[in-house]
């Protein structure tokens, strides 16, 4: 028995693969993500960015709260403010799943939708705007360190002691990098020997939820010294991998998990031995009305 839904929030499962692996000398896990009650990875973030500004007297209920996102972190963020009773407006792209804008909607979310073709940098330029002339607080989530302290506090730690410090790589997808730079600063405190690695969209590819950033634009959160490797992905290989994951390991995920098991098979194909950690991001329902599943 729990007494609130935040308490589901992190402890996700690791899930061997059972078929997808190519090297029977290497365990391949993936850290199930979807499993968190907003359906991602980013109740984690969202939630330590919320608890902790409200801990340091940074907001309150009058507080007027705006955030750009790809999808994710404004379900999480919905979800959780929501519960702290707190005004959010969340920007994103028009183009973004309906189900994404549905599900924050139905947390109580206003939900602001800026031009297709500006990507989510049109929904942090607006956002932006609106903190800069219109009094509201943006939680920014590329610059804000409780993001990435949140895996630090629970991801890392879960995964060294769910494989019993065996890990040997852990891989994971890049948005605003808050998943791997938390997991590997707490990973690389236990064994520096342990292998991070990025995974980034190829030149000219578009993968929901990962980004290959222009400077101006660089989670300032990002510290390139924290990864050993940076592994590109392009659109078809994280489609592909999605719909495998589904069909052949009963995974239903979206296409930033498959980037990132594609990814991780391509790393395991080069090891003699090792336990490789792959990131699901999320739950695969929130694409069923885009073409991921087609």
């Amino acid at each position: 028995m729990h007494s609130s839904i935040l308490e589901l929030i992190g402890n996700t499962p690791l899930v061997k693969s059972q078929h997808l692996n190519p090297n029977p000398n290497v365990d391949l896990y993936f850290k199930m993500e979807g499993h968190n009650p907003g359906g991602s990875v980013k109740d984690r973030a969202a939630y330590n960015i919320l608890k902790s500004a409200l801990d340091r007297g940074d907001i309150n209920q009058q507080t007027k709260l705006i955030e750009p996102t790809s999808g994710n972190t404004g379900i999480a963020l919905a979800m959780i403010a929501g519960l702290f009773k707190l005004n959010i407006e969340l920007v994103m792209p028009e183009n973004s799943t309906k189900e994404r804008v549905q599900t924050m909607r139905a947390f109580g979310a206003k939900v602001t939708l800026t031009p297709a073709d500006g990507g989510i940098i049109a929904s942090r330029d607006y956002a932006e705007a609106k903190r800069d002339n219109e009094g509201y607080i943006m939680l920014n989530q590329f610059a804000n360190d409780d993001n990435w302290k949140a895996h630090y506090k629970t991801t890392g730690p879960e995964i060294w002691r769910d494989t019993k410090g065996k890990v040997t790589h852990f891989v994971a997808t890049m948005g605003t990098t808050g998943t791997i730079m938390g997991t590997s600063t707490y990973l690389k405190e236990q064994n520096n020997n342990i292998q991070i690695v990025g995974v980034q969209p190829a030149d000219g590819a578009s993968i929901p939820g990962i980004r290959k950033w222009p400077i101006e634009y660089l989670p300032k959160i990002y510290n390139p010294k924290k990864i050993d490797q940076i592994i590109e992905v392009n659109e078809t290989q994280a489609k592909n991998m999605t719909q495998q994951l589904a069909l052949q390991e009963a995974v239903f995920a979206g296409m930033s998990s498959g980037g990132s098991v594609y990814a991780a098979i391509e790393l395991c194909k080069t090891l003699k031995s090792g336990l490789v950690v792959a990131i699901i991001c999320d739950r695969g329902d929130r694409y069923l009305s885009s073409d991921l599943f087609d």
